[in-house]
């Protein structure tokens, strides 16, 4: 009998978790948790890099494990969840879309930058013919307007998604953005409409909320908050807060809470809270995936790593520009540099 679902959740510590794991998941820690999701009735688990397919590169960083063998993996041990992946189109490609239908991914998430959405046209319209369900993914959400948001939803809703996501890839959004972006993907979409937190300013679990009062019926949480950044909306606490609303997810609570202390918790490599460089990823606007890599080019370059990511919110850099975080290290370093020999005169 199918289980009843007023919103539907699609857990991410698979995939965004990735980030704050450094791309070193292994096909056992996959296989285990992904049991334990299917277990307490998780309808949809998304696996991949944390930049989405054929995302290990030096640039967004190396997996530990191919990918494809972390999708099979979690396939493999799954009875009634299905599994998701991340496409963003210019790293991702058809062929990598294609492998992982194979081998039995049965929902495509296609993600581009906010005002980007006219180039995931050919990879949803590929999911599609695939036999995926399609979700449009727009990135970075807090940048745009509200007009311009809706236009961009309104293509990929053209080009054939069956949901489209308001994501606050920076944690940026305080709840009054993210009511009035579901208002008006509600008020404007035929679709399902979703909504992707972050917990950098502390508000994934509030801002979810504001997204489901204005119909957002599609949401993403992260067990033990394992995500970028400050990680995501809180699963097991979503869950929870959920079923005080009378919101049916279908999802076991106590399961939830289980494997989020005996499963992942172990997994973590520090304990996902919000630290001060997250909290700058909020409060900057940053994408909350430049975590890690700013806090490598800053012991490199003996800076604190607040003023890469200030730097970077200034400038507006997005996802695919990790190439920047190095070079806004250096000029900042070299400027200290010469303002010391400056000094010294």
């Amino acid at each position: 009998m199918p289980i009843k679902r007023d919103v539907v959740i699609t857990e991410v510590c698979l995939r965004d978790g990735s980030h704050a794991h450094s791309h070193q998941y292994t096909v056992e820690q996959v296989a285990k948790v992904a049991k334990a999701l299917d277990e307490a009735n998780v309808p949809y688990i998304e696996v991949s890099h944390g930049d989405g397919l054929a995302g290990s590169s030096l640039q967004y960083g190396l997996s530990r494990t191919n990918e494809m063998e972390l999708i099979e993996a979690a396939v493999s041990v799954c009875k009634q969840a299905k599994i998701a992946v991340l496409l963003l189109p210019g790293i991702g490609t058809k062929k990598e879309l294609k492998e992982a239908a194979q081998l039995g991914a049965r929902m495509a998430r296609i993600a581009t930058h906010v005002t980007e959405a006219d180039i995931s046209a050919q990879h949803i319209s590929l999911a599609k013919e695939l036999g995926l369900e399609t979700v449009g993914f727009l990135m970075m959400a807090h940048m745009a307007s509200v007009n311009t948001l809706v236009e961009q939803a309104k293509l990929m809703q053209s080009y054939g998604a069956d949901t489209v996501y308001v994501v606050d890839s920076a944690g940026a959004m305080l709840p009054h953005d993210v009511r009035e972006r579901i208002k008006a993907l509600r008020q404007t979409l035929s679709v399902n409409v979703g909504f992707h937190a972050h917990n950098n300013l502390s508000l994934a679990i509030a801002n979810t909320l504001v997204a489901i009062e204005e119909g957002a019926t599609r949401v993403d949480g992260s067990v033990r908050c394992l995500g970028a950044g400050a990680g995501n909306a809180q699963t097991e606490v979503l869950v929870a807060v959920l079923d005080r609303l009378g919101i049916q997810t279908g999802i076991d609570i106590y399961k939830m809470m289980d494997l989020a202390e005996e499963i992942v918790a172990p997994i973590l490599q520090a304990p996902q809270e919000i630290t001060r460089d997250s909290l700058v990823l909020g409060y900057a606007g940053v994408y909350s995936s430049f975590l890690l890599h700013a806090q490598r080019a800053a012991k490199k370059f003996n800076i604190d790593p607040r003023d890469i990511l200030i730097e970077l919110g200034k400038r507006k850099v997005v996802g695919g520009q990790e190439d920047m975080i190095v070079d806004v290290a250096a000029e900042i370093a070299n400027k200290r540099k010469n303002v010391q020999t400056s000094s010294s005169f």
